[in-house]
């Protein structure tokens, strides 16, 4: 290989890296992974009663924008 080939591809590769670098310390700094208790919660809070629980609020919340909408559609007979 020739000499500039390799001046190229060590430059390329480094100035990569360093955008890497620079994006990982800006997502640091900017708290990009400070999600610490998401997957704790979510193994702690994951059992059968509290999926039945979310489901039936789930239906719940359906349920009334239902009501919602028909009560805003509503128009009395002529």
């Amino acid at each position: 290989m020739s000499s500039n080939i390799m001046i190229l591809m060590l430059s390329v590769s480094t100035f990569l890296g360093a955008l890497g670098l620079l994006a990982l310390l800006w997502g640091l700094k900017t708290g990009q992974f400070d999600d610490q208790s998401k997957f704790i919660d979510g193994a702690r809070y994951d059992n059968e009663e509290e999926l039945k629980d979310a489901v039936m609020m789930e239906k719940k919340q359906r349920a009334q924008k239902e009501k919602h909408n028909k009560e805003k559609n509503y128009k009395p007979a002529d």
